[in-house]
């Protein structure tokens, strides 16, 4: 029986089936009964109320802001990410000396806790001792140094400082995805474009990129899924503020469903981003099929 593929095939997934049921079934499953009942912290149950949850949410000021924040930190810092991989993977892929020290050091956003690195960015935007201030400062001179900006104080400052970290996270997944796309392009290709006088930022715009279209999109998507499902990044930085202006919907449904204790409210908040991360991740399937270059 082992021999039978019809056997064997199920017998093989069975055990990563079951543990995607209970790592991620099961919690799902919680959150969209815990969405449709009353719930209060210290109890996982409740009064069915439906769907007022939702709709409560929705009328919100707050929870619209929190949605308006998703979408623009991740679309805004995947920009930045696609930008930035293209043109370092393009000149990453070249041999010079100390590559492999740059690539480490491009790597190590990515190695590090997503937390230990979200501190450091703390004290670079830190109001005292901000680095950025002093060199914008005293080293450049652009600001005035005794009233320098205030990044995690001011709400347009601090929902770019939030784009500027996510960006800063993302980026060595997305470099190391668009290398192995350079990697995998035919070598006459590149000798096609140096014939056709195709070199430099030409090369990059008519030749690389075009045949990167399909690695971009998956870098793209990728980066979509961490960054809206992402919640340390603004709860180190900001938690949210200053007055809820850079919450997102992973730290809005915390501070309802923990915080305030509102468990019903908060999973309802928490699932409006399923809509969201499900069309991404078949989106991700459909071109991870076609990601080749050929």
């Amino acid at each position: 029986m082992l021999e039978n593929r019809r056997v064997l095939a199920p017998l093989l997934i069975a055990p990563a089936v079951i543990f995607i049921l209970l790592v991620v079934g099961v919690p799902f499953g919680w959150a969209i009964y815990l969405s449709m009942t009353d719930a209060i912290g210290g109890s996982l149950s409740g009064n069915f109320v439906g769907l007022d949850n939702f709709t409560n949410a929705w009328s919100d000021a707050n929870f619209q802001k929190a949605l308006r924040n998703t979408l623009i930190i991740t679309f805004a810092s995947q920009a930045i990410v696609l930008v930035g991989a293209a043109v370092i993977s393009h000149y990453l892929i070249r041999d010079f000396r100390g590559k492999w020290f740059l690539r480490l050091l491009i790597i190590l956003p990515w190695a590090a806790p997503v937390a230990l690195g979200t501190l450091g960015w703390l004290w670079i935007f830190d109001s005292l001792f901000s680095v950025i201030n002093w060199t914008l400062g005293h080293g450049l001179g652009i600001v005035d140094s005794t009233d320098p900006p205030q990044w995690l104080g001011r709400p347009n400052l601090a929902l770019l400082s939030v784009i500027m970290v996510q960006a800063w996270r993302v980026l060595p997944f997305a470099v190391i995805i668009f290398l192995a796309g350079l990697a995998s392009i035919p070598t006459e290709v590149d000798d096609a474009s140096k014939i056709d006088g195709a070199t430099g930022v030409k090369k990059l715009l008519y030749v690389t990129l075009p045949l990167q279209l399909p690695i971009a999109l998956v870098a793209l998507l990728f980066g979509i899924v961490f960054t809206a499902a992402d919640f340390a990044v603004v709860y180190v930085l900001t938690q949210g503020g200053p007055f809820n202006s850079t919450q997102m919907l992973t730290t809005w449904s915390f501070q309802i469903g923990i915080n305030s204790g509102s468990l019903g409210e908060g999973a309802a908040i928490s699932l409006y981003l399923f809509p969201l991360l499900a069309v991404v991740s078949v989106a991700m399937l459909f071109f991870a099929k076609r990601a080749q270059v050929s």
